[in-house]
């Protein structure tokens, strides 16, 4: 039997106690599980009345279990153990979090980076690849599925016994598909892409990989008629208001390991939370903290412990806003889906929606079929870094990556953040991801990393849709090599170079300062990593 506690002090535990009650007379939880599509206002009613399915996959996903674990004793059979799933956002995140916690090898690619793809291309006698699109358009994911359809090709293996390909009922991808013989799995089309970790996007290349997926389908349902229940201890209620009810809105969340078993929970609910909640100009920004030590808050933000189960912890001695949250995986990712309705209906927004993800595809496409994402002229040269401030004349004449990033912090509000979007190789680059924590403590506002272009999927639609008070380090680089895409007529390089430009000039649309800074050689990884962290006087 699992189990689910969320305690809270200081304003988050005020806002519990001011908004669960109104949820408990309006009927929010039992109405949610009943798929009431009404929740959330006649605007969203429409995406709502497609998108709620995810409230009974504990159960309706079970049919799965069978096809799964036949599919996987073949393929060990055959001495195919390495399992390689390409994907985005949703179709990636929640599969990386299930097979980290289970102690499951499973080699995630989510970029389009050509170095990044190409270290992926190995052990092909041994590999098997889970090609995850809800829509079955999804450029990144496409050209991922090209390459190595071409490499099986080139190594004398037949593509159709080695690609599985999870997709929505009709889609492209599913017709082209079954059109060469591949294994299709098809997903519920009522579960949007965030709220899929336990449809066959989350569970097909767990399950593949080795992870127990029944066992995370019991912790679900144990825990759902808690989480369906009118009552004030409801978790889901009590998460979601600590989470969007305080007041005034404490919109940072900072997502802490705390002891909890679960291993890099912290990114799968960063993008079910930012994605869902970050539009018309509010929003929730996660921040994901590497290092669980104590620090001080900003006074807009609440601290979420994510926690072991059944221990408890003493407040931090800042209590101003902090929430625990203990459970199994199975019943978290439950009781975090749950707490995001909660929040967007706190909010007043569609937590369904994602409207500003497409903004920059689109200018990502525009970019390919103009310049190909070629740079403008750089402001100033600083040894292996090109520096560029893009959205007006706010640089200063800065000629060193240190004087740059003092200027971009200059242009902080006392509500901004830092959002760090490095469109490098996480391989080859590890140590840049701890540069947020850093950044944070010396800027004394919340800091985020992500790796780009999978941020896109995730809280890039926050930076976007949400209030505009960010400022943006962008990074990218030269790859060692590129790679061309078969059956196309760009490589990966050109592509990821268009996908950080769409990204940017979005981003400048928006009214935001971005701070680019180009890589010319790996050394200048340092460079930026050494100034970003630099407490200058």
């Amino acid at each position: 039997m699992s189990a689910l506690s969320v305690s809270a002090s200081g304003a988050a535990a005020d806002a519990i106690g001011a908004a669960v009650p109104a949820l408990v007379e309006e009927r929010f939880a039992s109405r949610l599980f009943e798929q009431d599509a009404t929740l959330w206002g006649p605007e969203a009613e429409s995406e709502a009345s497609k998108r709620l399915s995810w409230v009974g996959l504990a159960r309706s996903s079970r049919p799965l279990l069978g096809e799964i674990r036949a599919m996987r004793d073949e393929l060990r059979e055959q001495g195919v153990d390495r399992v390689v799933l390409c994907g985005m956002g949703g179709s990636s995140l929640a599969p990386e979090v299930i097979c980290a916690t289970a102690g499951a090898p499973l080699v995630v690619l989510d970029s389009s980076h050509p170095d990044v793809v190409r270290a992926a291309l190995v052990e092909l006698e041994r590999t098997v690849v889970v090609v995850s699109s809800k829509s079955g358009s999804t450029v990144e994911t496409d050209s991922q599925r090209r390459c190595f359809e071409q490499a099986f090709t080139d190594a004398d293996i037949d593509p159709a016994q080695r690609i599985v390909v999870v997709t929505d009922p009709g889609s492209p991808l599913e017709e082209e598909a079954r059109g060469k013989g591949y294994r299709v799995v098809t997903a519920d089309p009522q579960v949007g892409g965030r709220y899929s970790a336990l449809t066959a996007f989350g569970l097909v290349p767990s399950g593949l990989a080795g992870a127990d997926i029944e066992e995370l389908l019991d912790d679900a349902e144990s825990v759902t008629d808690l989480l369906d229940a009118d009552d004030e201890a409801n978790p889901g209620l009590r998460l979601g208001a600590a989470m969007a009810g305080t007041s005034p809105l404490r919109d940072k969340l900072y997502l802490v390991d705390h002891g909890t078993q679960v291993v890099g929970f912290g990114d799968w609910a960063e993008q079910l939370v930012a994605e869902s909640t970050g539009k018309e100009g509010t929003g929730l920004l996660p921040v994901v903290l590497g290092s669980p030590g104590e620090r001080s808050l900003p006074q807009d933000a609440t601290l979420v412990r994510l926690t072991a189960q059944g221990e408890e912890s003493p407040p931090p001695p800042d209590a101003a806003s902090t929430v625990d949250v203990a459970g199994s995986l199975g019943a978290q990712l439950l009781l975090w889906e749950v707490a995001t309705a909660v929040a967007g209906r706190l909010l007043g927004i569609n937590p369904f929606d994602q409207p500003d993800v497409e903004s920059a595809k689109a200018a990502a496409r525009e970019l390919m079929e103009t310049s190909g994402g070629d740079r403008p002229a750089p402001d100033a040269v600083d040894g292996a870094v090109e520096i560029r401030g893009l959205g007006g004349d706010w640089l200063g004449g800065a000629e060193t990556v240190g004087d740059a990033v003092d200027a971009l912090l200059g242009r902080l509000t006392p509500s901004g953040y830092v959002a760090v979007m490095a469109y490098l190789s996480s391989e080859v680059h590890p140590e840049l991801e701890e540069l947020a924590d850093q950044l944070g403590e010396r800027s004394g506002r919340p800091a985020t990393f992500g790796w780009g272009p999978r941020f896109l999927h995730s809280t890039g639609q926050y930076h976007k849709g949400g209030p505009q008070n960010g400022v943006f380090v962008q990074i990218t680089d030269e790859p060692d090599h590129d790679l061309a895409v078969p059956g196309q007529d760009f490589t990966l390089g050109e592509f990821i170079s268009a996908q950080a430009g769409g990204d940017a000039q979005v981003l400048l649309d928006h009214g935001r300062p971005v701070l680019s800074l180009h890589l010319t050689d790996s050394s200048g990884a340092a460079q930026v990593a050494a100034a970003l962290r630099e407490t200058r006087g």
